[in-house]
């Protein structure tokens, strides 16, 4: 039995578990991901756990993020996966995961990503119930076919990868946002890019 707490730090949630952060044949980080970029014959794979209204995953993702994949990802270096982490009774988390996934059928996952974070501020604070008008507009920002999206986020077809994940993260004992594996090594946390190119690099020297 897994036991954890729920706690407010940095102005956003973290929670804490005892359990242990590794990957296992039963769970492995990367097994049946649908968000990935990059080469599949990179030789560095970093799988990204986040949720999207913690502020440590937002730093990640508009500071470190970019740079990853223009020195690694794109280069083919590196194969980059996105899976969610929403905590429990954070259903506006698991709607803005469904957001992206169904921007992710019309070829705009990374860039609805990016943009979730990017307006925490407006979409954050906002009853569940309005949040589908936030997530349609987002998705007319990026000039994606809102009637196809607003089809997909309605009918909450994606919610099952959401959660999927979300069972992942129990199963592999994580207990922070933002948690990542590289190579199936556990890193937590936000690094600056300088740290994550220290670590990139091992890891591509290593192969």
């Amino acid at each position: 039995m897994v036991l954890g707490i729920a706690i407010l730090l940095g102005g956003g949630l973290w929670y804490l578990s005892s359990a242990p952060k590794q990957a296992t044949a039963e769970a492995d980080p990367a097994a049946g991901a649908h968000f990935v970029y990059g080469s599949p014959d990179a030789p560095v794979t970093v799988v990204e756990f986040s949720n999207y209204l913690c502020p440590h995953c937002k730093d990640h993702s508009e500071k470190s993020l970019p740079r990853i994949f223009a020195d690694y990802v794109d280069t083919g270096k590196v194969r980059y996966i996105f899976r969610d982490f929403p905590f429990a009774g954070q259903d506006n988390v698991i709607l803005a995961g469904e957001a992206a996934a169904c921007a992710a059928d019309q070829g705009r996952y990374y860039d609805y990503h990016q943009l979730l974070f990017r307006a925490t501020g407006q979409w954050g604070r906002v009853p569940t119930s309005e949040l589908p008008s936030f997530f349609s507009d987002y998705a007319r920002q990026l000039g994606l076919d809102t009637a196809r999206f607003d089809a997909c986020l309605s009918s909450h077809e994606k919610r099952p990868l959401v959660l999927a994940d979300q069972e992942l993260t129990r199963k592999l004992g994580l207990g922070g946002t933002p948690s990542f594996f590289v190579n199936g090594k556990f890193i937590e946390g936000f690094r600056p890019y300088d740290e994550w190119k220290k670590i990139l690099d091992e890891a591509l020297a290593g192969n």
